[in-house]
């Protein structure tokens, strides 16, 4: 009775085993490689539903280098792995666990041969042992000292500029009152003849001041914007003026005056150049409009102050730097400029040096 109990039993774990070995299947396409040769490694399942297959564990000499994705064919469903060994022997992939609608199966294991690879060191070529190879200079091997360089230039170059500017700063402020139009076109008539100008044969820069005198003389004394208008805007203004008895002067002035400025404008834009009688004879024509056109005042704004004072602004007379400092100076940036091409000089003959010393090594 124990026996049949027994060989029941044992019937029983034998249809198991059979049953899970057809259910759960391991392969490789190799059980012999090469030390760092690849293999491939295969886990077939015959179910599809409720299968979890684990990744590899307890692989001791071999080493995963990739999982493929999971194949379903009919009712199979498969995983391969790609391994390999980098240490020679004998190693074993042992069973792995795979997860069957919650019910735990396993796969055989596999022994994988890993073989060395035979070198015969007779045949192998050899080669003497190399020398120090020397790297390629760079930007940091010369930075302290094109740093210190910089450094140098920029105080040299500073001293020199405050050394040799003058200065701008004070600046020597006078007040002077400022004239009435007819005592400043007095004066800058003086000033003009002074100058000399025509007699130097410089007529038209002689016409173009005298004109600026006389149209000044309007635009201040009589309120006409004669700076910006030409010549008959000019006199058409002062006639109205005359005839609305705004200014005092009487016709034969303007027209005086229109036939100065018509000659003005001859001598700067027609190039006309006017006789010596005719120059002496309009400077006095200025002089006289000057002279008889003056607006006429009321009683309450007859005295006009013209005190107020103007603002001119005098550069002072700076002495420049010696001779003596600007040797010293000279001598100075020499100096600096010697000590860097020195010191540039002695680094690229060390360097040189040491790279030549590199090259006998090798």
């Amino acid at each position: 009775m124990k026996h049949t109990i027994f060989y029941i039993l044992f019937l029983a774990t034998l249809s198991i085993c059979n049953a899970q070995s057809e259910l759960v299947k391991i392969e490789a396409d190799t059980t012999n490689i090469r030390i760092g040769e690849q293999f491939e490694i295969k886990i077939s399942v015959g179910e599809t539903e409720n299968v979890i297959i684990p990744k590899l564990s307890k692989l001791n000499g071999l080493e995963v280098i990739d999982s493929l994705k999971t194949d379903t064919l009919k009712n199979t469903i498969s995983k391969k792995y790609i391994l390999t060994g980098f240490d020679s022997g004998a190693f074993y992939v042992p069973k792995q666990q795979i997860f069957i609608k919650n019910q735990v199966y396993e796969t055989d294991s596999l022994l994988i041969n890993v073989a060395t690879v035979k070198i015969d060191t007779t045949k192998v070529k050899k080669f003497p042992i190399k020398g120090i190879k020397g790297e390629p200079y760079q930007f940091d091997d010369y930075k302290n000292i094109v740093l210190i360089a910089l450094l140098l230039i920029s105080i040299v170059l500073t001293t020199l500029y405050f050394a040799l500017k003058r200065s701008k700063d004070d600046q020597v402020k006078t007040f002077v009152p400022k004239l009435a139009p007819y005592q400043e076109a007095l004066r800058n008539l003086k000033l003009l003849d002074a100058k000399l100008l025509w007699q130097n044969n410089k007529i038209k820069p002689y016409y173009s001041e005298l004109t600026t005198i006389v149209r000044n003389y309007i635009e201040r004394e009589l309120h006409v914007p004669a700076l910006e208008q030409t010549t008959n805007q000019i006199i058409e203004s002062l006639f109205d003026f005359s005839d609305a008895k705004v200014i005092e002067t009487e016709r034969d002035t303007i027209k005086k005056l229109k036939r100065l400025f018509e000659q003005a404008d001859l001598v700067k834009f027609a190039k006309a150049k006017p006789l010596a009688e005719d120059i002496t004879s309009d400077r006095k024509i200025a002089e006289y409009i000057i002279n008889n056109m003056q607006p006429i005042l009321e009683e309450e704004n007859s005295e006009v102050s013209y005190s107020t004072p103007v603002v001119i602004v005098q550069k002072p007379v700076i002495e420049k730097p010696n001779t003596l400092a600007k040797v010293v100076l000279i001598l100075v940036t020499a100096a600096v400029i010697l000590i860097l091409s020195i010191g540039l000089g002695k680094v690229i003959s060390m360097s040189k040096t040491s790279k030549n010393q590199m090259e006998n090594v090798q």
